[in-house]
């Protein structure tokens, strides 16, 4: 019996038992699919006629569902179990039966050609599907015959009934093979196969578009199907008469959809650009559509517009090279690009009144990567043709990039803002791209522009203009070294002239200024002309972002130059922070750049910033400590801590020789005496302390307190000693109490920085064999629902052993304990967690994939130091029957360890071996999946 036979199912209250297939269950189970307004009915229902559609009784009741009488619901369900059946169980079908099959379907399309169009489309996939794995052998010339059959004058269907069945048949015959399972050898013949059949189709296609009596619906139907055809990557050359009609076919507004989808189709072929006399004799017929195109932009006929754009952008960035290569009729490719140009620039606002350009930019890359890929002799050749059309896409790109007028921005929906946000972005790489071809000239072009524009006293200039020229400005000086640039200078000069009067014009020229700090950072004179912009920004909410990324980078960069500045940095700062206008993550970044700021001052300096800076937040929280925990003080409590984990993040008084190019001249000596962050750790220590006695239970406050010592440590490293014993102390109260992931961490950043030194060993090793204690007493309880403070543990484990193995020799660690618990944490469904243990006992099982490589590791590290030992464990390991699957035989498990224990240098042949033996575990071993494992 069919084992899919055994399978229970029901189709609800009404239905049969799931082994009685009859057409009257299946026709109740669809009635209750489609009517029954119980949910969980349409489920059963629906299960159990996809039951229905793989049973062997599939082929008895899918034709009876196609009987006339039937709604098209039914006959639909019908011709899919017939497809599935032929696509799926192919193999089942005697071959005796091919031809009754084949006859059978076809009188059944001839039927449903003046029938249901649904039902239709179902059967011809199901003879598509049938031809297809008939081919090329039992049936040789399927399309041809398909041809004849349909064209056959004794057929009671009418000529246009029959027309549109074999466009339908002809056309889902190619979509059908590209999703089809077949074999891939059987693939490549029945690809050569339809190639040759093209032979068939293709004029019968031309003569049915380009005779005059042919009705629309045909016509379109031609073009369908001829898009479907191109994309079996048919030779460019047999598509030129059809691409022309296809041309021919774009007046024609009901066809224009389906023309522009066939040309582009044809043209984006892979193979397309061997056939370059054919490629040169569709720029004409694409210049040809300019007219059409400028008529469309006219009348706001998006639709149009947009259309032969894609046409013109398919020929130019698909082929770009292979028609560069044709020096000789430069002039004409020429042409086409000035039209991508004309499509760039279309007139309107993205995405509001156009959405054409963006379809445009990626041809701007691919011309400059192929002009750029020539030898040096064409490539100058090209430069020179080629510099002012890129100069020129410059300005059309800037011209793109600018905000419309206030009143008409109101009106945009936040999505359409969005939307042109991303749209910029994407203008802002192609600039940086565009450099690289322009170079200099660029910055020396748009620095003149603006000078014009801000130094005119002719007219008014729009600050839309102003905008967008430092946008593009702020593009390039992003990513691009513009420290040689002799304009910079002047930039910095005529920002200071612009009148802001707008919130995007000041984010810009915020974003600018960022954009240009390490160009700062190496002219300090002239940190004096931006400063005040941007101190002056910060107290604008509108501003935030672009005003505190800003300073942030001004500080990071220049902070060697700033000292004569920090008492007004710090004032303003305070002053926005007390006010409370910036958002939080504004807020973290602003505390990040006083870090990078007060790093350079004396440390008496420091010391006494940091007394005005942090002294309201701690008498805040000394506040908070004393209340009743609530949702409303957890927040303030987490706010606070924030603020000071993120200064403490990039306060570092110690200079490092990365910090700044060539500032050895004025590197202040490393102070003597303590660490200013240390000193104000520790007046707040016993506050900390006080407010985790009230929040221990609350992961969020914890891992705010820990973060604060865990970025102090990164920062600091050796010079936060001062603090390891008591935060050891405090560490181990914490986790002995409610033990937290982020404790962990914290002690995991301790073991790292100070486990080596012998004055800092003992604390150290107190809080390892405490935390390692509670975590093994977890482990008892049951460890699943604490997955993060697992991870964190073997983390931390690893850490040890690898930074201090002593750790593990102390008599009062339980060695077997901790071993044991990294063999239950391999068994956890949490892909970090199972990695983060770095243990090994099985290999096979449903272990994720991605893991086989650590434990491949453990194998490979085994087998070098414990080969004794391993030989004895692999083998009582692998001795359990069905273990580690089912699937394996005594023999795969015993080639596998023999294969595993010879392999002691090549660590890459011993990840192969487990890749090899986790595809046998899981049954996969041999199969298409095999490639992408």
């Amino acid at each position: 019996m069919d084992r899919r036979e055994e399978q229970p199912g029901a189709a609800g209250a009404g239905a049969a038992p799931a082994l009685d297939f009859t057409v009257e269950n299946v026709e109740k189970a669809l009635h209750q699919l489609y009517y029954d307004p119980n949910i969980e009915n349409k489920n059963l229902a629906q299960k159990w006629l996809m039951q229905a559609q793989v049973s062997p009784q599939a082929w008895h009741f899918s034709w009876q569902l196609l009987q006339p009488d039937k709604v098209p619901e039914i006959q639909y369900f019908g011709a899919s179990a017939l497809h599935i059946k032929i696509s799926r169980y192919w193999s089942d079908i005697p071959t005796d039966q091919y031809e009754s099959l084949k006859a059978q379907l076809f009188t059944q399309i001839t039927r449903f050609a003046s029938g249901s169009k649904i039902v239709l489309t179902r059967l011809c996939v199901a003879l598509a599907s049938l031809a297809l794995s008939m081919m090329p052998d039992a049936w040789p010339c399927a399309v041809a015959d398909m041809v004849r059959l349909f064209q056959a004058e004794d057929s009671p269907v009418d000529g246009q009934g029959r027309c549109l069945a074999l466009l339908e048949l002809l056309t889902v015959l190619p979509e059908e093979f590209q999703t089809s399972r077949l074999p891939q050898y059987r693939k490549g013949l029945v690809r050569a196969s339809l190639a040759v059949e093209c032979g068939a189709v293709f004029p019968l296609l031309e003569q049915l578009l380009q005779q005059p009596s042919s009705p629309s619906c045909v016509r379109q139907k031609v073009l369908k199907c001829f898009s479907s055809w191109v994309q079996l990557e048919v030779p460019l050359q047999d598509c030129e008469a059809l691409i022309q009609a296809a041309f021919a076919a774009l007046q024609d507004s009901e066809l224009f959809d389906s023309s522009v989808e066939a040309i582009v189709n044809a043209i984006s072929q892979p193979d397309a650009q061997r056939y370059v006399n054919t490629l040169l004799k569709l720029i004409p017929l694409v210049l040809g559509l300019q007219d059409q195109l400028r008529q469309a932009v006219q009348n706001g006929d998006m639709e149009t517009s947009h259309g032969i754009c894609r046409i013109a952008v398919a020929l130019g960035e698909n082929h770009s090279r292979a028609l560069l290569d044709q020096v000789e009729h430069w002039q004409s490719f020429l042409a086409l690009v000035n039209m991508i140009m004309f499509c760039t620039g279309i007139p309107g606002h993205y995405p509001v009144n156009e959405t054409t350009s963006s379809l445009t930019l990626t041809f701007w890359y691919t011309l400059q990567d192929d002009i750029l890929s020539f030898e040096a002799e064409k490539q100058a050749v090209y430069q020179q043709v080629y510099r002012p059309v890129y100069f020129q896409l410059v300005d059309v790109l800037l011209h793109k990039a600018q905000f419309p007028s206030d009143e008409e921005y109101g009106f945009w929906s936040s999505d359409e803002k969005e939307q042109f946000r991303i749209y910029r972005v994407d203008i802002s790489d192609t600039l940086m791209y565009v450099y690289e071809m322009l170079g200099a000239e660029l910055l020396s072009n748009l620095y003149d522009k603006l000078g014009r524009l801000l130094t005119s006293s002719e007219e008014p200039y729009s600050w839309q203009h102003t905008e967008a020229l430092l946008y593009g400005f702020q593009s390039i000086a992003e990513t691009i070294d513009v420290n040689y640039s002799d304009v910079v200078p002047g930039l910095i000069g005529l920002i200071p002239r612009i009148s802001i009067s707008n919130v995007q014009l000041a984010d810009t020229v915020m974003f600018t200024i960022g954009a240009l700090s390490e160009w700062l950072a190496d002219h300090p004179v002239m940190i004096n002309s931006v400063l005040p912009l941007v101190l002056h920004a910060l107290g604008n909410p509108e501003l935030s972002v672009s005003s505190v990324s800003t300073l942030k980078k001004i500080c990071r960069e220049c902070k060697y130059d700033l000292p004569p500045y920090a008492a007004n940095i710090v004032a303003v700062s305070q002053d926005v922070l007390m006010k409370q206008i910036h958002k939080t993550s504004q807020c973290m970044w602003l505390m990040q750049a006083l870090g990078f700021l007060l790093s350079a001052l004396q440390v008496e300096e420091i010391l006494k910033n940091l007394h005005s800076l942090i002294s309201p937040y701690i008498q805040q929280l000394e506040k908070l400590a004393e209340e009743i925990p609530n949702p409303s003080n957890k927040l303030a409590i987490v706010h606070i801590l924030g603020l000071l984990s993120n200064l403490f993040t990039t306060l570092d008084v110690s200079h490092h020789e990365d910090d700044h190019e060539g500032s050895e001249l004025r590197k202040l000596p490393v102070p003597q005496g303590p660490n200013p962050v240390v000193v104000v750790l520790q007046q707040v220590f016993q506050l900390i302390q006080k407010v985790l006695s009230k929040w221990l239970n609350d992961a969020q406050v914890v891992e705010a307190v820990c973060a604060i010592f865990e970025k102090s440590v990164k920062t600091l490293l050796d010079d936060f000693a001062p603090m390891v014993p008591q935060l050891c102390e405090m560490l181990g109260r914490m986790y002995s109490t409610i033990p937290q992931a982020s404790a962990l961490d914290l002690t995991r950043q301790l073991v790292h920085i100070f486990a080596h030194e012998p004055a800092h060993f003992p604390p150290v090793e107190a809080l390892f064999l405490l935390v390692t204690s509670v975590t093994l007493t977890l482990f008892q309880q049951g460890p699943r629902d604490h997955p993060d403070i697992v991870d964190s543990f073997m983390q931390l484990l690893a850490q040890a052993l690898k930074r201090k193995p002593d750790l593990f020799l102390c008599e009062r660690l339980d060695v077997k304990a901790v071993f044991q618990c990294a063999v239950l944490a391999l068994k956890f469904p949490e892909a970090p967690t199972v990695k983060a243990s770095c243990g090994f006992f099985a290999i096979g099982g449903q272990a994720s994939r991605s893991l086989m490589d650590c434990f491949a590791d453990i194998l490979f590290a085994l087998n070098k130091h414990c080969f004794s030992l391993l030989s004895m464990w692999i083998k009582e390991a692998l001795q359990p029957p069905g273990f580690p699957s089912a699937r394996l035989s005594p023999e795969q498990k015993d080639t596998f360890s023999q294969q595993i224990l010879r392999e002691r240098v090549n660590k890459r042949r011993v990840k192969e071996m487990v890749k090899e033996f986790t595809l046998l575990c899981r049954g996969l071993h041999g199969t298409d999946y095999t490639a992408d494992y």
